[in-house]
């Protein structure tokens, strides 16, 4: 991928985008770290970053990465077109291979601030947001939204937001598939309770064959991303990628054409190891690492001594690398190899 034009390049060579989704409070620089260790071509995103706290806040903690994350998008929040685009200015010296604009959470927060969610409403204004960010952006510019909110028909405000934010130059739409309602359900309750409407998705791609599309929600397997692909042009998966991770060992292969080798735990222990000393080294501390690495095994022998072990230990002062070890040490890796890629 180049930074400057890689969803037109997608949209040329067929080569789909397989994405992990913007979680607040879980996908920080931490976590995007030890997903890039398990896959080298899967595109991570930060959590949302509203505008405002990158002009008035603590730029460099909000933004700065490790440059193993490429490639790698910054999702902002906000409605101010002018915020917005100060935030892709300060935003644009750190290196982002994308800028994404969050049309689609729920929460509390947002709708305090009328945007996420709250923006579907107002499509016009998600359309100015759009242009006021590519007039000062040198990486895509792109939309992540819901189906709808609250009394919306999917059936025209879908459509009509698509269509306004792609005259208004947005590289790319990431849709998840469900609407997501501002009153009277929790963000944990939006993420499960409204219906998930896929063939809306399907639908907004075949009336748009010369525009990138993702499609996000409910996706639970690689096998399931797979069959989307049949419709759209990219998949993203939110809590199945962080809560078993061991996943995502299999998406190279899959989804960027890379050799079927075996994922190498022993090579990750180390990497993880390594990038947690550095991290404590700086004044950080361990369990900031140690717990986005939780649900890696789930499922396999010894998965819960490896849960425990980061859960408690990690937790302790002056806990270093070799509680990571320790965990991985608990874990049966014949049976991870076998079933790593289910």
């Amino acid at each position: 991928m180049t930074t400057s034009n890689f969803y037109a390049e997608v949209l040329t060579s067929g080569q789909p985008i397989f994405a992990i989704a913007p979680m607040i409070d879980w996908t920080d620089r931490h976590c995007r770290y030890f997903h890039r260790q398990i896959s080298r071509n899967a595109l991570l995103y930060t959590e949302m970053v509203v505008a405002d706290a990158i002009i008035h806040g603590p730029r460099e903690r909000l933004l700065s990465f490790d440059g193993a994350e490429h490639p790698v998008a910054l999702q902002l929040g906000g409605s101010d077109p002018a915020k917005l685009a100060e935030a892709v200015r300060i935003a644009g010296s750190y290196g982002y291979d994308e800028i994404n604009l969050n049309v689609g959470c729920p929460s509390d927060r947002v709708q305090s601030g009328t945007f996420g969610a709250c923006l579907m409403l107002t499509p016009e204004t998600v359309a100015v947001c759009v242009a006021a960010m590519k007039a000062v952006a040198d990486v895509p510019v792109t939309v992540k939204c819901r189906i709808g909110v609250d009394d919306q028909d999917p059936q025209a405000a879908l459509p009509d937001l698509l269509d306004r934010v792609l005259d208004a130059g947005a590289d790319a739409v990431w849709i998840h598939a469900r609407k997501a309602w501002l009153k009277g359900l929790s963000p944990k309750e939006n993420r499960e309770i409204p219906p998930l409407d896929y063939e809306i998705v399907y639908r907004m791609k075949e009336a748009r064959p010369d525009v990138f599309i993702g499609i996000n929600g409910g996706i639970q397997t690689l096998d399931e991303a797979a069959d989307h692909l049949n419709h759209v042009d990219g998949i993203m998966l939110g809590r199945a990628a962080y809560q078993n991770a061991a996943i995502l060992a299999d998406v190279d292969h899959r989804f960027y054409g890379a050799v079927a080798d075996e994922a190498d735990w022993g090579d990750i222990r180390g990497r993880m190891m390594a990038y947690a000393e550095r991290h404590i080294a700086n004044g950080g501390r361990l369990q900031q690492v140690a717990r986005h690495m939780v649900g890696l095994f789930t499922g396999l022998p010894g998965a819960r001594r490896y849960r425990q072990i980061l859960s408690t230990d990690a937790v302790k002062a002056g806990a270093g690398p070799e509680v990571i070890a320790a965990a991985f040490a608990a874990v049966d890796f014949e049976g991870a190899r076998e079933t790593v890629s289910a």
